[in-house]
């Protein structure tokens, strides 16, 4: 377990086979990085993607082939095998997110999406629309929302 970024430092010490497991999923940062900008010229080492790889990150860019990414500024060529594991997902899936929102006992006035890739995001704001008669609005990027009672997006 590496709790500090000591600990991890010292990961890129060893040799030989390692597993490094890695919170950060879309390899957009913190540690992972430096152990990828290690390991991803290795035709030894696997990166093994677990869940959904949004379009633009550096995740994604793994799963889609790019021989080459950058971390940190710099180009790192990708001789490392790639694969993806679509079992696992820290996110609830929309049947879930229904699920979870049938729970409430009193609708939120305003039901905002923020999180999701936009074709997603409007598919599952019109099957909230459509099962709990909500106000859903999907977030576009730069929009704000004054939270003041009474008040509507923007």
């Amino acid at each position: 377990m590496a709790r500090s970024a000591e600990d991890s430092r010292r990961i890129n010490d060893v040799r030989g086979p390692v597993i490094i497991i890695s919170a950060s999923g879309m390899a957009t940062g913190g540690r992972i990085l430096h152990h990828m900008a290690l390991r991803l010229s290795d035709p030894r080492t696997t990166v093994l993607l677990v869940g959904f790889q949004a379009a633009g990150s550096r995740g994604r860019a793994l799963q889609d082939g790019a021989r080459e990414v950058r971390i940190f500024g710099a180009p790192v060529p990708v001789r490392a095998r790639v694969a993806q594991s679509t079992a696992l997902s820290a996110h609830a899936d929309r049947d879930e997110t229904l699920r979870w929102l049938g729970g409430f006992q009193t609708p939120p006035r305003i039901t905002y999406l923020v999180h999701g890739e936009p074709d997603a995001s409007r598919a599952l704001a019109e099957a909230i629309r459509a099962r709990y008669g909500w106000l859903v609005v999907v977030a576009a990027a730069g929009a704000t929302v004054d939270l003041e009672p009474g008040s509507m997006p923007r």
